[in-house]
């Protein structure tokens, strides 16, 4: 009786097995091997009706020759053995769509992060080019008025007014920098991050050291924006939060790879806790991973943070390289 339920309990499993594998063949792009597997499964689930009916049913008219058996085991042997020998090319063919989908999602962050420097520089061109002329005019015209005050009263609230308008006008150039710094668009990477670190106010009561042997080399554009947004999150992030006093950070080129490692003595963090929530590391990460780059960020609570960055100087992935050595 327990052999009798056991070859039912069979017969369903089987059965049931094959009906699903056959509805999955058109997601699978009918791949051989998948068939292969349809074949072998219904091959056994036939030998164990076959079974069933030759043990358990006494009509002379349901009995089922042994060679039927033999043949069915064969077939379900040498489906499974080939599709074994040739499962390589299902692993293949995962690998090719786990590639193409970290393709696209390299190519659609990229997209994203052009399309966010394009408004950074439309924004920082209308604030240069619209908003500045007016402060000008409107710093002009209380010149003019300063000169033709007769009161001190007159005079002071000019001269209050005229303070007001430098300091819209030397916001303004601040904003438009930050929005879209003109000096890395005309000067490159190195001139770039200079002119962040000496024009940051926050900067002049901590050491930093920018160490590098570049001068006037220039990279691909995509590049050398991403690079520079990393250097300035990652500045920001230790003024912010790290409670530093000392700020490193070096870049150097070797054959078609730049090399930017940054590191702050401030009282560190937990990596997981802050990948998982913040906000700045997360960016930071997106846009390394943007040009198919490397990122290493350790740290631990009082031990500072340090970060190693590797890119190609032609924004090509490289994270296949990695993987493979």
């Amino acid at each position: 009786m327990i052999l009798k339920v056991l070859i039912i309990i069979s017969i369903i499993l089987q059965t049931l097995a094959t009906i699903v594998a056959i509805r999955l063949v058109r997601r699978t792009k009918y791949n051989s091997i998948w068939i292969l597997l349809i074949i072998a499964l219904t091959a056994m689930s036939f030998t164990r009706y076959g079974q069933y009916i030759q043990i358990y049913v006494d009509d002379a008219d349901f009995n089922v020759p042994n060679d039927l058996f033999i043949w069915l085991g064969a077939i379900a042997s040498l489906c499974t053995a080939v599709g074994v020998l040739y499962a390589h090319k299902l692993f293949t063919y995962i690998d090719h769509l786990d590639q193409q989908r970290k393709l696209t999602n390299k190519r659609i962050l990229a997209a994203v992060l052009r399309t966010e420097e394009k408004f950074r520089s439309r924004y920082s061109r209308e604030l240069h080019d619209g908003m500045g002329p007016l402060l000008s005019s409107a710093k002009m015209s209380m010149s003019v008025l300063a000169k033709r005050a007769h009161s001190d009263e007159d005079r002071e609230l000019i001269a209050s007014t005229s303070a007001v308008i430098d300091e819209a006008i030397r916001s303004l150039r601040e904003i438009s920098n930050n929005l879209s710094p003109q000096v890395l668009n005309d000067f490159g990477l190195v001139r770039g991050i200079n002119n962040f670190i000496n024009k940051n106010p926050q900067l002049h009561q901590i050491e930093v050291r920018f160490n590098t042997p570049l001068r006037k080399e220039r990279f691909n554009s995509d590049v050398e924006v991403i690079l520079y947004r990393v250097a300035c999150e990652l500045i920001n992030n230790s003024l912010k939060h790290s409670g530093c006093t000392r700020i490193e950070l070096s870049l150097e080129h070797l054959y078609d790879r730049l090399y930017m490692t940054y590191s702050d003595n401030g009282r560190g963090f937990d990596v997981k806790a802050v990948a998982d929530c913040g906000m700045g590391m997360s960016n930071i990460t997106s846009r390394i991973n943007s040009l198919g780059g490397i990122i290493d960020i350790t740290s631990r609570p009082g031990e500072g943070m340090q970060a190693t960055i590797t890119v190609s100087v032609t924004g090509e992935n490289i994270n296949n390289d990695e993987e493979k050595n």
